[in-house]
């Protein structure tokens, strides 16, 4: 289940160690302890599964969506079981999603101390020689100044832009805070994992090697 659903049982008191209320924010090893949820022993802890998706554009990454737009859940495979995606990707962006059932994983990727790095390819509308400066410059959004984005520009209105914070639609709100139009924003790279040659709908495991390139950044 979501780390949400999670802590709500907890919060309700439906989540036992040892015989006594868990609480939020409690460690437990359940090969030492006895854990039960409303009375029933802790299932088995799945296999840990972590993948790349190049998400098209116009998929949602929440897996329940009000409005039944496609999401990441009909994308992947029934098999690879209940995964959750480290990070988001807004509906009209595409690009690299990290999707897994390691908790720990998605929480190290995706907390705001960890400041760990995005790249994004952008096709700008707009005069982006002078907006180029802008967003290498101090920014406020929501009335926090973000870090300051790594700023490269490829060619004409193609620019790639670093960052290593996740506000909602942040890239996005730069660029409009600098004058430029997003026309297309794909999402290559996260910390040391690459988007490569992975074609757009698809998504494939990552090596034991990612995976620990990620952990060590």
């Amino acid at each position: 289940m979501s780390r949400r659903n999670a802590e709500r049982l907890i919060v309700q008191g439906r989540v036992m160690v040892d015989g006594v209320p868990a609480g939020l924010g409690q460690s437990a090893d359940p090969e030492k302890q006895v854990i039960l949820i409303d009375g029933k022993p802790l299932p088995p802890q799945p296999e840990l599964v972590y993948v790349m998706f190049h998400k098209p554009r116009g998929v949602v990454t929440t897996r329940r969506d009000s409005h039944g737009r496609p999401d990441i859940r009909q994308m992947l495979p029934k098999q690879l079981g209940y995964l959750v995606p480290a990070g988001r990707l807004d509906i009209d962006s595409e690009g690299l999603l990290i999707a897994t059932n390691d908790g720990d994983l998605v929480q190290y990727l995706t907390h705001p101390s960890h400041e760990i790095k995005k790249v994004y390819n952008v096709q700008t509308e707009g005069n982006a020689d002078r907006a180029v400066p802008v967003l290498r410059g101090s920014i406020v959004l929501d009335g926090v100044e973000l870090s300051r984005a790594e700023v490269k520009k490829i060619n004409n209105n193609h620019l790639q832009i670093t960052i290593s914070q996740g506000k909602n639609r942040q890239v996005r709100r730069m660029c409009g805070y600098a004058g430029l139009t997003v026309k297309r924003l794909v999402r290559v790279r996260v910390g040391t994992l690459d988007l490569g040659d992975l074609a757009c709908g698809k998504w494939r495991h990552l090596t034991a090697e990612e995976v620990q390139g990620l952990r060590r950044q």
